[in-house]
């Protein structure tokens, strides 16, 4: 094949839903406070119906307490192999994406040595010394930043193969007090990418990234508890998210616009968008002003599969779990066919911000 270049592709996915559904009826009766410490005064039936109607989030999935992270990404990685009925032992590298590692159920202290890869490669059974474990920590933008990183590897030569997983348990990092406990739940994602010669694109295509740190680093971050009985304790998730929300609106629609034009794509191009959900009314507003830089006032919500009304906020998880879910026929009314191009975005702490373009092999 005289033209031929090599592309990563992915040979199979996986995901691990968790089985423990948590509605937001659980958090009535929550003690919640303001960042001061004074209480907030409003009934706890008024918090959870006002913060569904601003997240669409209804319920989100818990680990069960046996479980970590690392068991969960396990769970998503033996998914993926046996969808890509692939020998573990010939994997170049594992790349695991997460963001506080191994939190047990009842702690409050992150636990990343050894890394969660190194601990999934023994989970897997993998007694191969050159299958490469590493992990990434890109806030919520971590498993597509880590297939990214596969993507030089595999066209570069260097590596014929990579199992990347995303998974996360950040429900645990919660502070019991502050609303945005409602946010997040656990999960986990995971693909096997494959080295394919073709004469033309297929797979994982061009990309583009930034770091906005001079301005937005703190918008997302570990701190105190709002309860001044708990400072200077373990620290949690804490996030601005009214700020979050504008940066998110600002500069997402701006790397999805660049990110198709770097592959030369126009937005008519792409047959579905797998963006990070944390918020579904910031990922519909996001959406719409993607269609309004292209001059469309008529926006197509079909093209943006959503999750996070049963699943919350899942973190690194929720991008490659959207993917698995739409392969495999499991979201109603979205599929993937032969030649689709199909873009993978999300936004995090750091602030980071990705996207990368995929066509369907």
């Amino acid at each position: 094949m005289g033209g031929s270049k090599l592309y990563a592709v992915i040979k199979g996915s996986g995901s691990y839903v968790p089985p423990i559904s948590l509605p937001n009826s659980a958090f009535v009766d929550r003690n919640f406070l303001n960042a001061d410490g004074t209480k907030i005064e409003t009934p706890g039936n008024e918090i959870v119906i006002k913060f569904e109607q601003i997240t669409d989030i209804s319920e989100r999935r818990l680990a069960d307490e046996q479980h970590v992270a690392s068991d969960l990404g396990t769970f998503a990685a033996e998914a993926a192999l046996e969808n890509a009925n692939y020998d573990r032992e010939k994997l170049d590298y594992i790349i695991v994406a997460h963001n506080l590692g191994d939190m047990e159920s009842g702690t409050l202290y992150p636990d990343i040595m050894p890394t969660l890869a190194s601990r999934i490669k023994q989970k897997l059974g993998i007694k191969n010394p050159r299958t490469i474990a590493y992990d990434i920590t890109f806030g919520c933008p971590g498993w597509t930043q880590a297939m990214i990183q596969a993507n030089y590897y595999l066209k570069s030569g260097d590596a014929r193969s990579a199992l990347v997983i995303g998974t996360d348990t950040l429900s645990r990092a919660m502070d019991p007090h502050d609303r945005d406990s409602l946010i997040f739940g656990d999960g986990a994602g995971a693909v096997v990418l494959e080295a394919v010669e073709s004469d033309e694109p297929i797979g994982l295509l061009k990309h583009v990234a930034r770091t906005d740190t001079e301005e937005h680093l703190n918008l997302l971050k570990m701190g105190e508890s709002y309860n001044p009985e708990l400072k200077r304790g373990p620290k949690y998730v804490k996030m601005l998210g009214r700020k979050v929300y504008n940066y998110g609106l600002t500069y997402v629609p701006l790397v999805a616009k660049e990110c198709l034009e770097v592959n030369n794509l126009h937005l008519k191009d792409v047959s579905k968008i797998l963006i990070h959900q944390a918020n579904a009314k910031m990922d519909e507003a996001i959406l719409k002003r993607i269609f309004r830089l292209y001059g469309e006032k008529n926006v197509d919500y079909s093209i943006m599969p959503m999750t996070i009304r049963s699943f919350g906020n899942s973190s690194v998880a929720t991008v490659p779990t959207l993917y698995d879910l739409v392969v495999k026929g499991k979201l109603e009314g979205h599929s993937l066919n032969s030649g689709d191009y199909v873009m993978m975005t999300s936004v995090g702490a750091g602030m980071n911000i990705n996207a990368f373009m995929y066509r369907m092999p």
